[in-house]
């Protein structure tokens, strides 16, 4: 399983198509809104929401939204990044529900080595979420700064930190 790319492996133009999406539960909605305190009744109170919004119905907190594409990203794009440099926008374009399910895609726009360190690279890329009926809800662009292949190498390989596996010997 890929987690990951060096600089070499982004190529301009290339999508790449996040999998599995996410059904977005109630529970993950008002967990989200209270480890980060957003208590908005919008999220967190159906009376309100079905009374006095234009939805009829709680709207997931678009953070959140965000935070699920950002993570389901990782195995494509930042999984071996050594630092996410800039989000550079982040456009909340529809709302989503509880029950619907988030799909995302990133697309490399532009990618440049580093101007300090020839081990590095940045890459430019635009991360695009939908839901389940393919309605666009969220667009962001990141700027994350990515190893080279020799960055890789010379700090041990594509796991460096995985330790090894010891087995006893068994006394019989």
């Amino acid at each position: 399983m890929q987690f990951g790319r060096t600089y070499e492996e982004f190529e301009v133009g290339a999508t790449y198509k996040h999998w599995p999406g996410k059904t977005v539960t109630e529970y993950d909605d008002h967990l989200f809104c209270l480890l980060t305190m957003n208590h908005h009744p919008l999220h967190m109170d159906v009376n309100y929401a079905e009374r006095t919004t234009d939805f009829g119905k709680n709207v997931v907190v678009g953070n959140y939204v965000y935070s699920l594409l950002l993570g389901m990203s990782v195995p494509d794009v930042s999984g071996k990044a050594i630092a996410n440099l800039e989000i550079e926008s982040l456009k909340h374009v529809a709302p989503t529900f509880h029950g619907d399910t988030v799909y995302g895609e990133t697309t490399v726009l532009d990618k440049w080595p580093s101007r300090s360190k020839n081990d590095r690279g940045i890459v430019h890329v635009e991360t695009k979420g939908y839901k389940q009926d393919g309605t666009l809800v969220c667009v962001f662009r990141r700027k994350v700064m990515v190893p080279t292949e020799t960055y890789i190498e010379e700090r041990g390989g594509e796991q460096p930190g995985r330790p090894e596996l010891k087995e006893k010997e068994s006394k019989g």
